[in-house]
């Protein structure tokens, strides 16, 4: 029996800058990413519960891992393929505060081998970037989902 498909969902937030749109992006917290900088950025996501819909599942993600919620509705982006999962992520205006998150926290036996489970934040920083340096940070199997963004930004009424 084929094994199913791996699927998450996520919001791209973005906001009115003074140079044009940023997005807010977060960093995976945990030992595995501490040091990862470039392509080690991603949108708020994580997988999609069994018959739960795609929205309400990344609104979910989006609260789980930043503490906040998102309002309005989000605007379908096309689905990406990173890390093995399909992406499918929503595009949504707004300014929220990210100096102060509230991620939920996962476990892992840290250090390697050792017997001991050490838990760590799922997120452990949040941050707004102009499109270049969200390009820059944002993981590579995420990328188009933002170069759409970008695209959608720059020919619709959203930056009139």
């Amino acid at each position: 029996m084929p094994k199913a498909p791996v699927v998450s969902a996520g919001v791209l937030a973005w906001r009115r800058g003074a140079s044009g749109p940023e997005f807010l992006l977060v960093h995976p917290g945990g030992p595995y990413w501490a040091k990862k900088d470039a392509q080690g950025w991603s949108i708020p996501k994580g997988l999609v519960d069994p018959g739960e819909d795609g929205w309400t599942a990344a609104r979910r993600e989006f609260r789980e891992e930043l503490g906040l919620e998102i309002d309005g509705e989000g605007e379908p982006l096309a689905p990406a393929t990173s890390s093995g999962k399909t992406v499918h992520a929503w595009l949504v205006e707004a300014d929220l505060d990210v100096s102060a998150i509230a991620s939920n926290t996962f476990e892992v036996e840290w250090p390697p081998r050792s017997g001991r489970r050490q838990a760590f934040p799922e997120v452990d920083r949040a941050a707004w970037f102009d499109a270049d340096t969200a390009l820059v940070k944002i993981h590579a199997g995420q990328r188009p989902i933002l170069a759409e963004a970008l695209r959608r930004l720059a020919s619709g009424p959203a930056q009139s």
